[in-house]
């Protein structure tokens, strides 16, 4: 009996953790929750599996056959005990009950028998008789349900566990066994030979997950194992006509729903399915899980740094793009039209960089107190993976319109090398128009030596009036600009301002670099300005008039032309249009064992409160004949003593015992 407690408490411990623990996730999740060595050590328990791990449906079939043959071996004993009233009992045993009472009636034994029987049942008793040559003994009960509130309990940990066995993955092996079904291991969305993986319409139980695209309809659903996914069939085919989101102001959806169409031998069967409110069909209940993109057209273009021309290119979300002269292949992955961000948490992709103090100073990085908060919607957003010719990816996330971040319009532009890191964002400024197009002309002009040649004549022409310090204030400021640009390695500085402090580190003796630093920004800012000017001149674009806003822009563009020298790659991909389609991800459950547990919740309940707040009591009455009528000895008992037991025999005494 404690062992068998003891795995009932190990079953509801791992019932919680199965809770608390999203089951079935891919194993990149855990890892950014718990950490490498967590999660290795969770995943050998079984912990992300819970429900299907051999220990737990091992201890489920142990308590199933034990408590089984406990209920067995003790059921006929209890119902025995029911049935019988005790009338064997030898009047002088009454004597040796604690709560016992005697009283002489002044009436003949038939008149008292009467009387007695009377007060009894109108207490709520049952009493039986058993007739004797020398007096009457009388036998009742109260409280019989605390026994069968004992197989109640027990019978209840029964049907409970043999539903969770019925709704686990025991069925499915079991069937995959028989079948011979084997597991898919690959990688993709299509599976070409789908007949080793497939489990037929008649599988009786599954929980399995169903994607279904805007206008598409499915009819095979996937069965997430240990070690890969088996395919259900299902019994009927599920169309998506229309799935509806509706957000919050604060842009945080509130209501997911999918209007579908059910389509088996019996005909079309509409529905709408919500979170929380599933759809049942011939046994199967369909969940709104969650929704992803399903396959929306996008159209991209990639913006290199060097040259001028732009390549547009049409696609959709999960379809890879080859970029064309680039070696990289382009994986869209998500397409989000809402995102609500933390932005006082977004922080500069060249974070990761360490400046010398003097242009650390400088550096706009956007990062807040860790405790501040400002959530926004800031519009539609592409999260996609550049992958190389050896397969190794680098992920990006791409907002198409700007936000606002400390009175500056910026665009965000994510990146991070490996799933489990977090984002690190360029801001890169919005020009006059509200576009990027500003920023990656300076962009290209930075990298073009001739241009730099331009900027730099034209900043020392406007710096120094005496010809004869323009050359070397020209070569300064050309200097300046191709370290800045990367174009002049500086140790292991790729450009930026931390390759300029690298720079004054080799060359300016300590005591000279905080002037030499500020010399040198000054030089940056003026051929930065002028480098500007010069690319919008050749493309025909108007120069801005000098403003506050114009300021703004330049002073983002220094420190995102900074960062942008951390960024992987020396082009940009924007999102240029989409049209959004969405796919819901339904759960469809065969649950037979689920009104087994059901009922044996209801057992369960029942049980308990029977066996702790339902008594069982026995009383005996022996009534004897006398000289002065009918002498009788009262005895009661009860499985749980107590101040209840006192106060109900002091009843007794008044309420039966007491002579009429």
């Amino acid at each position: 009996m404690r062992f068998a407690i003891s795995l009932l408490a190990l079953i509801c411990i791992a019932s919680v953790i199965g809770t608390v623990v999203q089951q079935r996730q891919p194993l990149n999740n855990y890892i950014n929750q718990f950490g490498p060595f967590w999660a290795d050590l969770f995943g050998q328990l079984d912990l992300f599996t819970v429900y299907s791990a051999p220990w737990f449906l091992l201890i489920l079939a142990f308590l199933v056959v034990s408590t089984s043959l406990c209920v067995a071996r003790n059921t006929p004993k209890i119902l025995r005990d029911l049935r019988d009233a005790k009338l064997h009992l030898r009047p002088a045993s009454l004597q040796a009950y604690p709560h016992k009472a005697q009283a002489d009636w002044a009436h003949a034994p038939a008149d008292t028998q009467a009387a007695v029987l009377a007060r009894l049942q109108a207490e709520g008793w049952s009493p039986k008789l058993d007739a004797r040559a020398d007096g009457t003994l009388i036998a009742a009960r109260k409280g019989g349900a605390h026994k069968l509130g004992y197989i109640a309990a027990h019978g209840a940990i029964v049907l409970i566990c043999l539903g969770g066995l019925l709704d686990g993955d025991l069925v499915v092996r079991a069937l995959a066994a028989v079948q011979g079904k084997t597991l898919y291991t690959g990688t993709g969305n299509t599976v070409k030979n789908v007949e080793p993986h497939r489990l037929d319409e008649r599988n009786p139980s599954y929980r399995a997950n169903l994607f279904v695209p805007e206008g598409e309809r499915v009819g095979v659903a996937l069965l997430n194992m240990p070690g890969g996914v088996l395919l259900q069939q299902l019994p009927f085919e599920l169309e998506l006509k229309r799935f509806i989101v509706e957000y919050y102001d604060t842009g945080m959806p509130k209501l997911f729903a999918s209007e579908v169409v059910l389509r088996d031998a019996q005909g079309e069967h509409p529905a709408r399915i919500e979170v929380n409110k599933p759809f049942i069909h011939d046994g199967v209940a369909i969940y709104q899980s969650s929704f992803e993109d399903g396959g929306s057209p996008v159209q991209v273009k990639l913006e290199p740094w060097v040259g001028r021309t732009a390549t547009v290119l049409d696609g959709r979300v999960g379809q890879n793009l080859p970029l064309p002269g680039t070696g990289y292949t382009l994986e869209p992955a998500d397409l989000r039209v809402i995102n609500v961000e933390d932005l006082g948490q977004a922080s500069a992709a060249g974070a990761a960089s360490s400046p010398p103090k003097s242009f650390g100073q400088h550096l706009g990085s956007g990062a807040k107190a860790p405790g501040d908060k400002t959530l926004r919607n800031i519009g539609p957003s592409l999260t996609y993976r550049l992958r190389d010719g050896a397969g190794q990816a680098i992920e990006f996330q791409n907002y198409m319109v700007p936000a606002e971040l400390d009175g500056t319009r910026v665009f965000l532009a994510g990146v991070r090398e490996t799933a489990q890191a977090e984002f690190r964002y360029l801001r890169l400024p919005a020009d006059e128009n509200d576009s990027l197009a500003g920023w990656l002309r300076l962009r290209r002009a930075l990298n073009d030596p001739d241009l730099r040649q331009r900027a730099a004549a034209a900043v020392a022409a406007e710096a120094s009036p005496r010809d004869d310090l323009r050359p070397q204030l020209q070569a300064t400021a050309e200097l300046v600009l191709a370290v800045f640009a990367g174009a002049q390695p500086v140790g292991d500085a790729k450009g930026g301002l931390a390759a300029l402090g690298a720079h004054v580190e080799q060359r300016v003796p300590a005591a000279e670099r905080e002037s030499m630093a500020n010399v040198l920004l000054r030089l940056l800012n003026g051929g930065l300005l002028h480098l500007d000017q010069l690319a919008r001149a050749q493309d025909g674009v108007a120069i801005p008039p000098a403003s506050e806003a114009r300021q703004r822009f330049m002073a983002q563009a220094v420190l995102s032309l900074s960062d942008s020298a951390f960024y992987p790659v020396p082009w940009m991909v924007t999102l240029e249009g989409f049209e959004k389609r969405h796919a819901s991800v339904f759960q469809v459950a065969r649950a037979p064992g689920q009104k087994l547990v059901y009922l044996g919740a209801v057992f369960l309940m029942i049980g308990v409160f029977a066996m702790l707040y339902v008594r069982e009591r026995r009383l005996w009455l022996w009534l004897a004949p006398s000289a002065t009528g009918t002498q009788l000895t009262l005895a009661l008992s009860s499985s749980r003593p107590g101040s209840e037991l006192d106060s109900e025999f002091a009843r007794l005494q008044t309420h039966v015992m007491q002579a009429p």
